[in-house]
């Protein structure tokens, strides 16, 4: 587990380090890419030779019986989250964002209302547009630098024709954890307002100490009925590419609409992503534990070189591995920071706009690299604003 080693990304079909260039204007041999949420880190061996196992017997058919694959699944949601979930709940996807759109086909129509809570993930409102949805922007309240979410404020702008709520959970680009009261709260504003509710989880094994992740279903049992829960091993395991992600569906009703549009979209598992999944699920926990405190002395070392710029502050991180800076205290134009940040320090970084309302002074760091890296970039960063110090 060296997460200090540097492995060189690119040309290795990268799209963090590969395709930073086109879009931003930063070079990958002088540049730093801290924008695409995945780790430049290996994921646990077991993973590794998991993959290898395969590629040692050679033949790459069809994948049949998972139920192994499922068992890790229930175990780990048991053991890591207090969730007992039966394997014939979980449904495979290519990924959260397949897995979020397939949600959006199976349970709104065209012209339906989705709300977000933004800023939020982007890949959200990109789904909703190109499915003909009306994205129903929700926007945050900044307390303090947390988070939180105005569900009064949402009441007055409904329309009638909103039909689910999409909840990150942890919330990205923010880091929140949401507690408990807040996450019975937005179930008591479903149920009023008759709303199905997704709650994307797929930073809940990235939350740093002080801080406990409550999965929705454990937190409102009650609204089963109207809750569909995704989860993943790939942030937490740096597994991305394998595009597994995992739809949990308790209610059986709910869980019969979403098999029609599964057999309607001819979805299937890749038989990689579940060997890799199932690998970091069963011997891949003392790997996440090193990592969370690796992370953990990431965000320090960067936070405390941000919020020594005049005007810059970084928003504490409870989890997941993305820094969200704003810069709005500098008094200087989105397009200057930007400009700062890609042609002085050299970095690309995540702008804060397309995430929503109320991202438009931020832009989001990806501190999953190794040490030295988010050394150098705080210290780039440091110079490219020194005229603020």
């Amino acid at each position: 587990m060296d997460f200090d080693r540097i492995i060189n990304r690119i040309g290795t079909h990268s799209a963090k380090w590969d395709a930073m260039e086109k879009l931003y204007g930063v070079s990958p041999e002088d540049g730093i890419a801290m924008w695409v949420a995945d780790m430049d880190f290996k994921p646990p061996q077991a993973v590794i030779d998991a993959l290898q196992g395969m590629v040692d017997h050679g033949v790459f058919g069809y994948y049949g019986d998972d139920s192994s694959y499922r068992a890790a699944i229930v175990h780990w949601m048991a053991r890591r989250h207090g969730w007992s979930i039966d394997p014939d709940w979980i449904f495979t996807t290519h990924g959260l964002v397949n897995g979020t759109a397939l949600c959006v086909q199976t349970y709104t129509e065209p012209g339906d209302g989705v709300i977000l809570f933004t800023p939020v993930y982007h890949a959200f409102a990109r789904v909703l547009h190109a499915n003909g949805r009306r994205v129903v922007e929700s926007e945050l309240v900044n307390t303090n630098g947390r988070y939180e979410m105005d569900l009064d404020a949402l009441a007055g702008q409904l329309k009638g024709d909103e039909k689910m709520v999409i909840l990150c959970s942890p919330h990205n680009p923010g880091g929140r954890v949401w507690s408990v009261p807040e996450l019975r709260a937005l179930a008591d504003f479903c149920v009023e307002h008759d709303l199905l509710l997704v709650a994307d989880e797929i930073h809940h094994d990235l939350v740093y100490g002080g801080h406990k992740h409550t999965v929705m279903s454990v937190a409102a049992p009650e609204i089963t009925d109207r809750l569909v829960v995704m989860t993943a091993t790939t942030k937490t395991f740096n597994i991305a590419g394998s595009h597994s992600g995992n739809v949990i569906i308790e209610d059986p009703e709910l869980r019969q609409k979403f098999a029609l549009t599964m057999a309607a979209g001819g979805v299937s598992a890749n038989s990689f992503g579940l060997v890799m999944a199932e690998a970091a699920y069963n011997d891949g926990e003392a790997w996440l534990e090193s990592l969370l405190e690796y992370l953990d002395g990431n965000r320090k070392l960067f936070d405390e070189a941000i919020n020594s710029i005049p005007g810059v502050k970084s928003m504490p991180l409870e989890a997941t591995y993305l820094a969200w800076v704003d810069f709005s205290g500098t008094g200087m134009a989105a397009t200057e920071v930007i400009r700062r940040v890609e042609k002085d320090a050299r970095i690309a970084a995540n702008y804060g706009y397309t995430f929503g309302k109320g991202g438009a002074s931020f832009l989001r760091f990806n501190l999953a690299t190794p040490r030295s890296v988010v050394e150098e970039a705080a210290q780039r960063l440091k110079a490219a604003f020194e005229d603020l110090q």
